[in-house]
């Protein structure tokens, strides 16, 4: 077995270190670090799940109007701009609404 001489280091958490210590099933971290990182088992690949376009199509709209209130939001709280909340609590109440109708129409379709 061919000598090893090159060394990683990495920079951990506490936290992170301890994860590494719980996940490892053999006595050396490093050997089961190379084990896991160097193993030729592949993961396994979750499936893809197909969605309805029309459906991914509605939701990417929903999260263009959040994004939208998001940068008023955000650029009135930049400025001396009074925000208008009554107006954002309304459009947040109707995506909140047109999320509520998209979830009944996909859960009892």
């Amino acid at each position: 077995m061919e000598k090893r001489q090159k060394e990683i280091k990495i920079r951990l958490t506490d936290a992170e270190h301890q994860a590494l210590l719980d996940r490892c099933t053999t006595a050396s971290l490093a050997s089961w670090m190379r084990e896991t990182c160097l193993s030729e088992k592949r993961t396994k690949q979750s499936k893809v799940v197909e969605v309805d376009p029309q459906l991914l199509r509605q939701l990417a709209g929903i999260g263009n109007n959040l994004n939208q209130i998001a940068r008023i939001i955000n650029q009135q709280s930049k400025t001396d701009t009074p925000l208008d909340r009554v107006a954002v609590i309304t459009a947040l109440s109707g995506i909140e609404r047109e999320l509520q109708a998209l979830r009944d129409d996909y859960k009892n379709p």
